[in-house]
């Protein structure tokens, strides 16, 4: 076992932000490795942040995010359980981060995989069974081959299943239980709108050719 020097328990204070006495025991569940603690600590934040997930968050905020030449823009809404927590820095930078990870994912439309209708997942099902790859191949095979693939497709269309874009060892969800632990209150991400410039719009589509053509025919 190595030794939990007290730089040692600085180190890992500072990259996961947890207090120094809960790095120090970490350390010691982890046999002083350094990467074990920080997966303890995480795992202890998730944890605290499910005991408590049963509780009622009506309070927070509705944050929004405008990307860089504003073709972008996000509104999403963040609960918790006090007014206190709602206001405090911690709670109002993961609004942001949240906020900002939609913007980056377009491809996701939904909060959690629960969140997702059962007819997508049919729709989804459907097209997997009739990939070419799977040709041939006995129907338990191509059952649990189908089974993998969908449940991977699901949790890319899922908020809390994305690496988080700042840190990519941890997933949204595990992010948000994480400001859960630390506040000491149920966090939830309720829902969200994603806009993008000119979505839904038709554009009629000009052909110069044809319009040189007809002009010229004018004059």
């Amino acid at each position: 076992m190595a030794e939990i020097t007290a730089k040692l328990v600085k180190e890992l204070r500072d990259k996961t932000g947890a207090g120094m006495m809960d790095c120090k025991k970490a350390l010691t569940e982890s046999g002083g490795d350094a990467t074990k603690a920080a997966e303890w600590l995480r795992q202890k934040g998730i944890a605290t942040a499910e005991k408590k997930a049963g509780r009622t968050a009506a309070e927070g905020a509705v944050g929004s995010y405008i990307h860089t030449g504003a073709r972008v823009g996000v509104l999403v809404e963040v609960n918790c359980e006090t007014d206190f927590v709602a206001r405090g820095e911690l709670f109002q930078e993961l609004v942001r981060n949240v906020a900002m990870q939609i913007a980056a994912c377009p491809n996701v439309e939904y909060v959690t995989t629960d969140d997702i209708p059962p007819e997508v997942a049919e729709r989804e099902k459907s097209i997997e069974m009739g990939r070419d790859d799977l040709a041939g191949k006995k129907e338990e095979m191509k059952v649990k081959i189908v089974a993998g693939r969908i449940g991977k497709r699901l949790k890319e269309l899922a908020l809390m299943d994305q690496p988080f874009i700042r840190d990519n060892t941890q997933t949204v969800g595990e992010m948000v239980k994480s400001a859960a632990g630390k506040t000491g209150e149920n966090i939830r991400v309720r829902r969200f709108t994603r806009y993008t410039l000119g979505e839904g719009i038709e554009v009629e589509q000009s052909d110069f050719a044809a319009e040189v053509a007809a002009m010229a025919k004018a004059a």
